[in-house]
């Protein structure tokens, strides 16, 4: 088998064939009257006029040698045979064609459309142009696309070769419009924000850090889009939304990755309630409409195929209820130590237990006992307060929160907004103390945050979720790298 500088080379040679023969090896344009979808559509009423067309695609096979060849060319994820004969071209043309036409050439051809002897709709190849000359082969001829880091960093080459990979970064389109669809029909506006921020706030995460030439002063990419929407909501926008990339620097596996895609809204005067029946809406509508299930196979928190369903209603059920039922322990009157000692128990680091307050142990064995343990669409209420300082605090030590956990993971997160500054404050400098005893991941006060709620934000329910994990899994992948183009992946050495 040829190396791949021996087929560069040979191809090479081709490009100085074309143009011996006057033809460009990369057409600024090449005839074409329609797409091959549109020919194979309208196939026979086309084919009755007997006139001749233009169809162009990439040269996906050729079989054949001779007086005759059959071509499949691909426009998108559609095929479509041309057949070369003979005696039915200038015989220039049909030499040339031979001589420097290999599968991944984009090339035009012209004739008229019939069906072949075996049944197959076809195009009859009368002359042909070349669009663009390939100088690599095919993926099929490349061994290294098997490597699963490599189909990543070249995903072209598995889009090309793989239509269920074609159709399914299509239908990752398709689920965004539907949901901005589905906002703009309930009268939100689509906003922007910045990305490059002076301070990171609005999630508990750790930030890429950069910094400002020109200004001379440290950066921070984004990790998350509240604190800007909650200050827009300041100026008196009643529904507001955003899809946009975020960025943290943690750690990586399936169902993280550093570089992602996040949704949030804003409403003025609408309940967590109301936000809870919106989002059950929405993504049943995905399911049902863009998708067209209800079920889907998905991998759970452990690993296991498990199935989902999305239809019936979605149980509610509270953070502290589900700690109980699992570990025995009342998140509102267990001490300290018991909660540490729980934790460390399940496998966190003792030294790590020791700098990490009560709220993020809880956490930690709410994930590790609980969360894996729901499948279908469900949310889970009323987290620990000091996790979620951006939110409306119950008398329990509680936030008036809710997340949506599917196959054991979070889908979206969704508060009623907390509006008070005064205790915003105080819960941002808990924080803030906590940051300063160890904690990387806590949130830091932001002054410009503070300022825009003490000019009066009106009461209202916020809502997050992650674009690239609900896409995974509607279209039952298992890794996020599998539904984002180009994947954040390791240099090669």
């Amino acid at each position: 088998m040829a190396s791949l500088d021996e087929i560069r080379t040979a191809r090479l040679a081709k490009i100085e064939t074309l143009k011996n023969a006057g033809m460009n090896p990369y057409s600024p344009s090449v005839p074409r009257d329609m797409s091959l979808a549109d020919a194979a559509q309208d196939f026979s009423e086309i084919n009755e006029t007997d006139k001749p067309v233009s169809l162009a695609g990439r040269v996906m096979a050729i079989r054949g040698s001779g007086a005759i060849m059959f071509v499949v060319l691909r426009e998108g994820n559609h095929d479509f045979q041309a057949v070369l004969k003979k005696d039915e071209i200038d015989t220039e043309k049909f030499a040339l064609f031979q001589d420097a036409v290999d599968m991944g050439d984009w090339i035009s051809v012209t004739g008229p459309l019939f069906v072949t002897q075996k049944g197959q709709e076809s195009i009859l190849i009368n002359d042909w142009t070349m669009g663009s000359k390939s100088l690599l082969p095919m993926p099929e001829k490349w061994a290294g696309l098997t490597d699963d880091d490599e189909r990543m960093r070249k995903r072209y080459l598995e889009i090309i070769s793989d239509t269920d990979v074609y159709d399914r970064f299509a239908m990752r389109t398709k689920i965004v419009t539907a949901i901005r669809t589905f906002m703009d029909d309930r009268d939100f506006m689509e906003i922007e924000t910045p990305i490059l921020q002076t301070q990171a706030g609005g999630a508990m995460a750790q930030t890429f850090k950069t910094h400002h030439n020109d200004y001379d002063m440290d950066m921070v990419l984004r990790i998350s889009l509240e604190l800007e929407h909650k200050m827009l909501m300041t100026a008196g926008y009643p529904r507001i939304y955003e899809i946009g990339k975020n960025f943290r620097n943690e750690g990586s596996d399936p169902t993280h990755i550093q570089e992602f895609t996040m949704m949030e809204w804003y409403a003025a005067f609408a309940t967590l309630e109301d936000n809870m029946t919106w989002t059950q809406e929405l993504l049943k509508h995905l399911a049902s409409d863009i998708i067209g299930k209800t079920e889907f196979t998905v991998t759970d928190a452990d690993g296991n195929n498990t199935t989902v369903d999305f239809a019936g209603d979605w149980p509610r059920v509270k953070f502290g209820d589900l700690v109980m039922k699992n570990v025995g322990i009342d998140i509102t009157s267990a001490s300290d130590g018991d909660v540490a000692d729980k934790a460390i128990g399940l496998g966190m680091d003792k030294t790590e237990a020791g700098k990490t307050g009560r709220a993020n142990l809880l956490d930690f064995i709410y994930k590790k006992t609980s969360r894996n343990k729901i499948i279908n669409p469900t949310f889970v209420t009323d987290y620990p307060g000091n996790l979620k300082p951006l939110a409306q605090q119950n008398d329990d030590g509680t936030a008036r929160v809710a997340q949506l956990i599917i196959a054991g993971a979070e889908i979206t997160n969704q508060y009623a907004e907390l509006t008070d500054p005064v205790r915003q404050r105080e819960l941002l400098k808990t924080q803030s103390d906590a940051k300063s005893a160890g904690d990387a991941e806590a949130m830091e006060i932001d002054e410009r945050f503070l300022t825009a709620m003490e000019h009066g934000m009106p009461p209202m329910t916020g809502f997050g979720m992650g674009i690239d994990r609900l896409v995974a899994i509607l279209t039952e992948q298992k890794n996020l790298r599998d539904i984002i183009f180009s994947p954040i992946m390791k240099t090669k050495e």
